[in-house]
């Protein structure tokens, strides 16, 4: 089922068939988390996530995904605005939906990574981690390079 939230003349919306790939593909490309991602890879990754689109009318100006078991687990990824569309809280907006959603209600985690934005996530409850040396990652930063 798809959920739209409306705010003026934005929306956001959980609809796939809204998406437009090549904006957000641009982005993640150029993004430093993602720079050189293939569209492949993030036609994938949209696939088997819940994406959620901004929209300001018709056009594609925000974009986030949420990777999750609906039951216990999410990861929050991908999250951006773009620059053009900034500075009128539409980021804040798009993350508060994304953590209201009613599918993503009662999950026991929730995380994400970030370097720039923890102000943001702080917002909606999101803190630093309580024990790091709980986590583990295997992390290969070059593999987008490689394909």
């Amino acid at each position: 089922m798809n959920h739209e939230w409306k705010r003026d003349r934005y929306t956001i919306s959980t609809n796939r068939e809204r998406l437009d790939l090549n904006v957000i593909h641009g982005f993640l490309t150029q993004s430093y988390w993602a720079a050189g991602v293939p569209v492949e890879i993030v036609k994938r990754s949209i696939e088997n996530s819940l994406p959620f689109g901004l929209y300001d009318s018709d056009r594609q100006i925000g974009f986030a995904r949420v990777i999750t078991d609906y039951a216990t687990f999410a990861y929050l990824a991908d999250v951006f605005v773009l620059e053009d569309a900034r500075g009128a809280g539409l980021g804040k907006w798009l993350v508060a939906a994304i953590i209201s959603h009613p599918e993503l209600q009662g999950l026991r985690r929730w995380m994400l990574a970030t370097r720039d934005a923890h102000g943001l996530y702080r917002m909606v409850g999101f803190e630093s981690l309580k024990q790091p040396d709980r986590w583990m990652e295997k992390h290969e930063p070059s593999l987008y390079v490689k394909l």
